[in-house]
């Protein structure tokens, strides 16, 4: 694994609050040196994930950041693992760990992915090759995120539908759809 800043480890305890939700502090140091990798390496800065859009797609009228969509996730992915254990039980047990840190780091490769431009956030030549799915695992496998883990980031998006996901990456790719797709619905 490359030498990080902590700096950018400190970066990322202030974007993810969320990383407390992590029991296992093994996967919680993991997940937050992806994102403090992801952070050393990006031209974006954490006031610019603040600020941005959480979708290139978007319009000058939204106002939804990346930060706010990207905890938005996290925080409904919880609840729903929470529920299915209410629920279910041991019949569709959830990994609340695993769950929590693939939906922390489901986008992780869009700090790679994305470029700022005029003060805008636009897909730079490296996402134009690796969408944020791909290079997200491969940001995780150099932090020794567990397989697990990897599997929900290389599947939450488009990518995942040609696989068989886990129950924890079901739910993160739900709940990242389900709060982008009527973003999408209304941007066209």
């Amino acid at each position: 694994m490359q030498n990080i800043e902590q700096k950018y480890i400190d970066q990322t305890h202030e974007l993810w609050p969320e990383l407390e939700w992590i029991a296992d502090a093994t996967l919680r140091m993991q997940t937050t040196n992806t994102w403090a990798l992801a952070l050393q390496k990006s031209v974006l800065t954490p006031d610019d994930l603040r600020t941005i859009p959480f979708t290139l797609l978007a319009g000058p009228d939204l106002k939804v950041s990346f930060m706010d969509h990207k905890r938005a996730v996290v925080h409904i992915a919880r609840d729903a693992g929470n529920k299915c254990g209410e629920f279910f039980r041991t019949d569709l047990p959830v990994n609340m760990d695993i769950l929590i840190a693939g939906a922390i780091l489901a986008d992780v490769g869009k700090l790679l992915e994305y470029e700022m431009k005029d003060g805008k956030s636009v897909q730079g030549m490296y996402g134009k090759y690796l969408r944020h799915p791909f290079s997200g695992v491969s940001l995780a496998e150099q932090c020794g995120v567990p397989p697990d883990v990897c599997h929900i980031i290389a599947t939450h998006a488009g990518e995942g539908n040609m696989v068989k996901r886990t129950t924890e990456a079901f739910i993160v790719h739900h709940a990242d759809f389900m709060t982008f797709e009527p973003f999408k619905e209304r941007l066209k």
